[in-house]
């Protein structure tokens, strides 16, 4: 059974390079390239991309008034994130290093770039950084909770859970008490390898 658990997860690799490579294919259409981390957009298409802008004015004319409306709804989201995206830091920083697990780089899930792009109005500007700051927090918590429950409860679910962490396969099946006990440590070692370089073979 755990080999083909594997063998799945293993076409699912393949699948999102596959999806990495069609994304970098789709950007670069749009001559928007990375290097060295840092999004490149020429002033050609820059200021191509500045002809399908809609004013901020406008924008708001032409918005839907229950959009408007709900808007500082939305917004008051952004205490809640603010305070998880400190607990989960704080949590990771003292847990995390009294049983050995590595931490999470924060930076490595806010990705802030949306901003450049030459066809959205301040408004519009405002709200991605908004979402990629939301998108960002939870991706975040979602890769330390997921090494909390690899160090503390690496059991499935006897229930089907829908949009599982990529950790969540590889957890001993539900009921399986010699798996459990026998591997547990194993699981933890696991974790502990993440920041170790790889010894080419």
């Amino acid at each position: 059974m755990q080999g083909e658990i594997q063998g799945v997860l293993e076409k699912m690799r393949g699948l999102q390079e596959q999806l990495d490579t069609a994304f970098d294919e789709a950007r670069e259409k749009f001559r928007c390239t990375l290097d060295d981390g840092r999004v490149r957009i020429t002033d050609e298409v820059r200021e191509f991309q500045q002809k399908y802008r809609v004013g901020s004015m406008r924008y708001l004319l032409h918005a839907n008034p229950g959009s408007v409306l709900v808007a500082p709804v939305i917004y008051s989201m952004v205490v809640p994130l603010v305070l998880l995206d400190v607990s989960l830091t704080i949590y990771q920083h003292i847990c995390f290093r009294a049983y050995g697990v590595p931490r999470v780089s924060r930076l490595d899930y806010m990705v802030n770039d949306r901003h450049r792009l030459g066809y959205l109005n301040t408004i519009e500007k405002i709200n991605c950084s908004y979402c990629g700051y939301g998108g960002g927090v939870i991706a975040y918590a979602r890769e330390i909770l997921s090494r909390t429950e690899q160090y503390w409860c690496p059991i499935r679910h006897a229930h089907r859970l829908p949009g599982a962490h990529e950790r969540y396969p590889r957890f001993f099946s539900y009921g399986d008490a010699a798996g459990y006990q026998s591997g547990l440590q194993s699981k933890r070692e696991q974790l502990r390898e993440i920041d170790r370089p790889h010894t080419p073979e």
